[in-house]
């Protein structure tokens, strides 16, 4: 059974992989400088609810998203910001959910990370324990009945998921109907304050994948052009009938569980390990050396970025609230709301970035 380490080696000569990175380096920006805004906004309390951010994390979750096509489908989780805007959410719907905009996708009516489009595809996170998995094998069961195929389901899972039951059903199950399922697990090492010595005993989160008979591949977190690589590789094995891909990437995360919580209890010395990088100055270093980046492009997209996040949370600001009074409260699995159809706005056009050279 495959199990890989992945680096991006042979990829580098290819013009396709340039332009594929530096997309991928555009994306991971705009999340980093939109959850910096929602982190600001949280200690400001124009927020309800928590704030999950991503930082550490961009480079493996836009892997992941810019792997898939049209027709695939994404199942990201509380720190996919990146992956999320990657894959087609637009900016605006980001903070219209966040800050309770009645004309966000969610109208302003449920939590802030529980928001998609399934009709494209993009999935409306349950839970980061793991019950993901099941619902993107239904999805792709829906697709094989239909007599779909070539379609690829992803799903997003942190390390302390893999200790649940809803991980090993949903995998298992994978497995057996050897569905076209990426599994993409961070290993941040906290699962929330649980550190991963007490979280599992194997010495790679890897070698579950043996167990399962599935193919499994290894990944540096923090280096961009390894993830692209090695998102992209097992999402065309998927694809071409190899079954269930497991990848695991190995990051640190680079902030509390969420902002409300101040991470006191991680160990400072993981910030020395390889693992402890953060990915978005790492991915502007790789970019820089390898000549598809120039430091005035750089300098360039910050401040066009920066300008793009400041003027979509002005606009949503002035947006209104939900009204209670003219709220019909239905279910949101109804015909009605779901992905903001029946009479309802449609979904937001993104407010546009500029067009990369």
């Amino acid at each position: 059974m495959l199990q890989e380490t992945c680096s991006a080696e042979s990829a580098l000569g290819s013009g396709s992989f340039r332009d594929l990175c530096r997309r991928a380096y555009r994306f991971m920006l705009l999340a980093r400088v939109a959850e910096d805004k929602l982190a600001s906004l949280y200690r400001a309390g124009k927020i309800h609810g928590g704030v999950f951010l991503g930082r550490g994390q961009e480079a493996l979750s836009v892997a992941g998203a810019l792997a898939l096509r049209k027709g695939d489908i994404y199942a990201p989780l509380i720190r996919d910001a990146a992956g999320r805007l990657a894959f087609g959410e637009p900016l605006i719907d980001l903070f219209r959910t966040y800050l309770g905009s009645r004309l966000g996708p969610m109208r302003g009516r449920d939590g802030n990370v529980h928001r998609g489009y399934p009709r494209q595809g993009y999935l409306a996170m349950i839970s980061h324990l793991g019950a993901m998995i099941s619902v993107v094998n239904g999805a792709l069961f829906a697709r094989r009945y239909q007599g779909q195929s070539g379609v690829v389901g992803l799903a997003s899972l942190g390390e302390g998921g893999t200790s649940t039951g809803a991980f090993h059903e949903g995998l298992n199950q994978a497995a057996v109907e050897r569905l076209p399922l990426v599994l993409v697990i961070a290993n941040n090492q906290y699962a929330y304050s649980t550190p991963t010595t007490r979280q599992f005993a194997c010495k790679d989160l890897a070698d579950k994948a043996v167990g399962y008979g599935i193919e499994a591949h290894r990944v540096d977190g923090t280096d961009l052009m390894a993830c692209l690589e090695c998102l992209g590789r097992a999402v065309e094995r998927a694809r071409s009938g190899g079954g269930p891909q497991m990848v695991v990437a190995q990051l640190l995360r680079l902030a509390g569980h969420g902002e409300h919580d101040d991470a006191t209890y991680m160990d400072p010395r993981l910030r020395e390990m390889p693992f402890g990088r953060d990915c978005l100055p790492t991915a502007e270093e790789q970019l820089l050396q390898a000549g598809m980046v120039t430091a005035e492009e750089l300098a360039a997209w910050k401040s066009e970025v920066q300008e793009t996040v400041e003027r979509t949370v002005a606009r949503v600001q002035q947006e209104p609230a939900p009204d209670p009074y003219r709220e019909d409260w239905r279910a949101l699995a109804t015909a009605h709301l779901v992905d903001a159809a029946g009479g309802l706005e449609a979904p937001s056009a993104v407010v546009p970035l500029p067009t990369l050279a």
